[in-house]
C-alpha cells in the first residue's frame, strides 16, 4: 500500500516543496478529504488522512474475515511495523523501546504506575489535558506530588525555571516539546535531561505537537520517556499512540504495573507462572489484547512522513505560516505568534472569546479551533495559498465586526 505514496513523493523530485508539485503529485493521494470545500486549518488537531488509509483498515478486517484466529500472525507483524516506523521517526535506538499505547495519557499513566513510592513530579501549567488531567487526578488521590512551573507574563515557558525546580528535588519531570496552546518550542530539552539525571530524576517528554513538525531525536534529547501519537501530524487518527522508554530505563530494572498477557514470554503458551514470566526489554510493557486496527490506521500517515521528510515539510510549513502572517497583518491583525524557529506548525492569535470566534470562522467555511484565549490556525502541505488568503480575510472581517 505504501508504494503509491513513495512513487508520488519521488515524482516530485528532490528539493523544496512547492504548491504546483503538491497539487499535481500529492493532492491525488488525499482526494477523499479534499473533496470538502471548507478551508481546513485544524491540522494541529486532527490530521487529514490519505485515501489509502481506508484500504489499510480493510486489509486488517479482511484478515479477520478470512483467517479468524490465524489473523494474529499478520496483525502482530503490523504491530511491529508500527513500532519500527515510530522508532525511525523519533530516532529511537531500538524498536522495542517503542511500546504501543491507545493515548498519550495512557503512556503517562504507565510511567507513573511503574515509579516506586509517591513520586514527586514537576510539570508546567501549559501541558495539554492528556497530561494535565492525569497529573492532577493522581495528585488529588494522593498518588503523587506535583510542582507546577508557570510561564512568564508573556505566556512563555523557560528552561531555566524548569532546571531550577529540578535542583530542588524531583522523581519525574513531564514537559511538552511543543506547547499545545501557543506552539512554543521548548528548546534545549537536553539541558533539562542533564539536570534530571544529575539530581536523580527521570524526564518524560510529550512530543505530540513535535513529531511530524520538527526533527525529533529522542536519544540526543536525553529523554527517559516520550509519549506521542498519530492523531495530528502523523495523519493516523485516534488510538495510535506510543510510549518510548530509553535503553537505560529498560536496563534499570523498572517493572510495569500496567502489563498484560501479551507481555508474557510466550503469550500463546498459557503457562500461567506466578509471578508472570514477562518478555525482555520494552516488550515487558506490552499489555492485554491490543487494538490491532490502529496499526493499520496509522500506516499511511507514517509512511507519508517518512517518504517526504519532516525537514521538507517544516521548510514548506514555515513559508506558509510566514505568508499567512503577512496576509493577517494586511487585515490589521497584529497580536499573534508562530511562523518562526521558536514555534511549531500553527499560528496562534490572542483573541477575546476565541472559542466563539472559531465557531464564527466555521460559519465562514474555515475550520480552525481555540484553546483558552488563543485562536489556532494550522495549514498543512495540502493547503493552497488562496485558502490562506481567504482565512486571513475572514479573521480580519470578523475582528472588525467585533470592534
Amino acid at each position: 500500500m505504501t508504494a503509491a505514496i513513495e512513487k508520488a513523493v519521488a515524482a516530485m523530485g528532490e528539493g523544496p516543496l512547492n504548491e504546483s508539485a503538491i497539487l499535481k503529485f500529492i493532492a491525488p493521494l488525499f482526494s477523499r478529504v479534499l473533496a470538502n470545500e471548507r478551508v481546513y486549518l485544524a491540522n494541529h488537531s486532527l490530521g487529514r488522512p490519505l485515501d489509502i488509509m481506508a484500504e489499510d483498515i480493510a486489509e486488517a478486517t479482511s484478515l479477520w474475515y478470512s483467517e479468524m484466529g490465524h489473523a494474529w500472525e499478520p496483525w502482530l507483524v503490523e504491530r511491529e511495523a508500527f513500532r519500527a516506523r515510530i522508532a525511525k521517526l523519533i530516532h529511537a535506538p531500538r524498536v522495542d523501546c517503542v511500546v504501543p499505547k491507545t493515548s498519550a495519557g495512557h503512556g503517562l499513566r504507565t510511567v507513573l504506575n511503574a515509579l516506586p513510592g509517591k513520586p514527586k513530579v514537576i510539570s508546567t501549567s501549559g501541558e495539554f489535558d492528556s497530561v494535565d488531567v492525569v497529573l492532577k487526578q493522581y495528585a488529588a488521590l494522593g498518588r503523587i506530588e506535583v510542582l507546577w512551573v508557570e510561564a512568564d507574563p508573556q505566556g512563555v515557558f523557560h528552561i531555566d525555571a524548569l532546571i531550577e525546580a529540578v535542583r530542588a528535588g524531583a522523581d519525574l519531570v513531564a514537559i511538552s516539546q511543543v506547547m499545545f496552546m501557543t506552539g512554543q518550542i521548548l528548546h534545549d530539552i537536553d539541558k533539562v535531561a542533564k539536570a534530571c539525571h544529575t539530581h536523580g530524576a527521570k524526564l518524560l517528554v510529550d512530543s505530540y505537537h513535535a513529531i511530524g513538525v520538527i526533527p525529533v531525536d529522542v536519544e540526543r534529547m536525553g529523554a527517559d520517556f516520550m509519549i506521542g501519537g498519530s492523531y495530528k501530524y502523523l495523519r493516523g487518527g485516534p488510538g495510535a499512540c506510543f510510549l518510548y522508554l530509553s535503553p537505560q530505563v529498560l536496563s534499570s530494572g523498572l517493572r510495569p504495573l500496567d502489563t498484560g498477557w501479551f507481555a508474557n514470554a510466550d503469550e500463546f503458551a498459557y503457562r500461567r507462572s506466578n509471578p508472570p514470566m514477562l518478555k525482555e526489554g520494552g516488550d515487558t510493557f506490552l499489555e492485554s489484547t491490543p487494538p490491532v486496527l490502529t496499526y493499520y490506521q496509522a500506516r499511511s500517515g507514517q509512511a507519508f512522513l517518512l517518504a517526504i521528510g519532516v525537514e521538507r515539510l517544516r521548510e514548506y510549513s514555515q513559508r506558509q505560516l510566514r505568508a499567512l502572517r503577512g496576509y493577517l497583518k494586511s487585515e490589521g491583525v497584529t497580536e499573534m505568534v508562530g511562523g518562526d524557529d521558536d514555534h511549531g506548525a500553527f499560528l496562534a492569535i490572542r483573541i477575546e472569546n476565541a472559542k466563539d470566534f472559531a465557531k464564527r470562522m466555521e460559519e465562514e467555511g474555515i475550520v480552525c479551533d481555540a484553546r483558552s484565549e488563543w485562536l489556532r490556525l494550522c495549514p498543512d502541505c495540502l493547503t493552497r495559498d488562496a485558502e490562506l488568503r481567504r482565512a486571513a480575510k475572514a479573521v480580519g472581517k470578523l475582528l472588525r465586526d467585533l470592534r
